[in-house]
């Protein structure tokens, strides 16, 4: 894409009376499959102008989530958030109007701001303490598609344990949702807006994850150290929490853009022309990169702040897999004595190889898990995972004592990791990633899309290692062919294939015709060309059958 990295023009722009009017005028058609309630590894997400994502779905869903907290007991409150996208703050009302309809205690923001993923699983393991069962149990609701463009909308459920729902809540949730919106929203339960917000409680979401900081960062190695941060919310929900972090901790904190516009006509252009908060995208990236030189070090958050991108003086924007690497070395290394000794590393499947190799460096287990953030759920909330986190920059850690921070993606915490480690180490974590190339070597990983129909992609989904009749990769004997992932024996919905010095795995797209090829070689780019082009030969001839 020519315009790649540069700034938004006019015509980039969404028409937000149009996506908030369409969100309300438009009714979706159950029978169509682009059309109904359809949860991914995080939420249901759509677009009020393609029918995916309107007041049936929200209204559908809340009261589908009404009926499932009802059956699994849990009547504690439910936090209530939201983030920048036009489309969050009417779909955060009609959940408002359908939850308190329900008697269910909704607990919104004190300050009427917005709410980051983090904060509102902060705020579901504090108001629980510990507790997985019994009376009050507290969950929660975030209005949020992440990162993607902003017309979409996005509505995400995390039960007690505060991490994403599993499929075991999805699954029902989405079925009920479909069946009411099949019988024209009959059946769901709704209060005017007025009387709504009137029986709404309130938390200080922001005051809580804020003064609680200091339980799992050393933000006074921070201070000390006059670490100069530029933070960029890149218009997302994490705007005031930056603002906040730089008061109550007495930190050089910049934030770097303070504005709010749902248009987001401030950013630059992701790879595809696309406007998308995607703080991992050296193109959406481009303008906090551009000012690297002023700070020490910057980083970057998507609209609900579960990712982070984090931006060095000397080497810009890092590769998420490369930080990854380097906060597991630091934080295993010596940085948290307090954690257990038995302290694992999560890591998902299509993470680079580098973490292995830190992992063993460190002596710490390392877990390898399918894609998705919810596989480090049950290891961070009894805190036999010391970090998780994901080649899409989502992370999470314990706090220094070794007990749970949160459950879901954390990008304030990561970002605020990145300041913690240049001010104790004296190195940038870009410096610190060239050591570790220096002592394991130097990977090359990419991701590229291969087409494939809905046939193929549910014979990728159910492909069996003995599907694989290859038994060399790119010159190398294959060591091993997974459909599970070997941390939890759990189906990773496709195939990895791995060999002593690369690997590749690939999965179905959930939303595109398409599937998905992870690979990395240490061998250099060309050695990863030639994993990639027999990953498709491989893949292919298994699709083939």
């Amino acid at each position: 894409m020519d315009r790649a990295g540069l700034p938004a023009e006019n015509a980039d722009l969404v028409d937000v009376p149009r996506l908030v009017t369409d969100y309300f005028s438009v009714v979706p058609d159950p029978a169509d499959p682009d059309q109904r309630v359809v949860f991914g590894t995080s939420g249901h997400r759509g677009s009020s102008s393609k029918a995916s994502f309107n007041e049936w779905h929200i209204a559908a869903t809340t009261q589908a989530i009404c009926e499932y907290r009802a059956s699994r007991g849990y009547d504690g409150p439910l936090f209530l958030g939201r983030d920048t996208h036009a489309l969050s703050d009417p779909a955060w009302v009609t959940a408002l109007e359908v939850l308190v309809a329900n008697d269910v205690t909704v607990l919104v923001d004190a300050r009427d701001g917005y709410t980051p993923t983090p904060a509102l699983s902060h705020a579901i393991l504090r108001a629980n303490a510990g507790r997985t069962s019994g009376p009050g149990l507290a969950d929660g609701i975030v209005v949020t598609p992440s990162h993607n463009p902003p017309a979409d909308g996005g509505f995400k459920y995390n039960p007690p344990h505060g991490g994403p729902a599993d499929t075991d809540a999805t699954s029902v949730i989405a079925a009920r949702a479909n069946e009411l919106m099949e019988a024209g929203l009959s059946g769901v339960r709704r209060v005017p807006c007025a009387a709504a917000r009137a029986r709404a409680g309130s938390y200080d979401f922001l005051a809580a994850y804020v003064d609680d900081l200091p339980s799992v960062l050393d933000l006074d190695a921070v201070r000390s150290a006059g670490v100069r941060i530029g933070a960029d919310p890149l218009g997302g929900a994490s705007v005031d929490y930056w603002a906040a972090i730089a008061e109550r901790h007495r930190l050089d904190l910049t934030v770097v853009n303070p504005v709010v516009d749902p248009t987001w006509r401030f950013m630059t252009l992701d790879w595809d022309g696309k406007i998308r908060m995607d703080c991992s995208s050296p193109h959406a990236m481009a303008s906090l990169v551009q000012q690297r030189a002023a700070y020490d070090i910057a980083t970057g958050n998507d609209a609900d702040a579960d990712r982070h991108g984090i931006v060095t003086p000397d080497a810009g924007l890092m590769n998420p897999n490369h930080y990854l690497a380097v906060a597991i070395g630091y934080l295993f290394g010596g940085a948290r004595p307090h954690w257990p000794d038995t302290a694992r590393i999560g890591k998902t499947l299509v993470s680079s190889s580098m973490i292995d190799r830190v992992a063993a460096d460190v002596g710490a287990p390392l877990v390898e898990v399918p894609v998705g953030f919810k596989w480090f759920v049950p290891g961070l909330v009894d805190g036999s995972f010391g970090f998780g986190g994901e080649e899409s920059a989502g992370a999470s850690f314990l706090r220094t004592d070794g007990t749970t921070w949160t459950t879901d993606k954390d990008g304030i915490l990561l970002a605020l990791l990145g300041s913690e480690i240049l001010a104790v180490t004296g190195r940038t974590p870009s410096q610190l990633y060239a050591d570790l190339t220096a002592r394991h070597g130097t990977p090359a990983y990419a991701r590229i899309d291969a087409p494939a129909d809905r046939t193929q992609k549910a014979r990728l989904a159910a492909l069996a290692p003995t599907d694989v009749a290859a038994t060399e990769l790119a010159g190398e004997p294959i060591t091993a062919k997974l459909t599970a992932a070997p941390g939890n024996g759990a189906a990773i919905g496709g195939l990895k294939v791995t060999t002593e010095s690369a690997w590749f795995a690939a999965r179905p797209s959930g939303t595109e015709d398409v599937y998905k090829i992870y690979a990395e070689s240490f061998r250099g780019p060309e050695h990863l060309a030639q994993v990639q082009a027999e990953a498709r030969e491989v893949v292919g001839a298994a699709l083939q059958g």
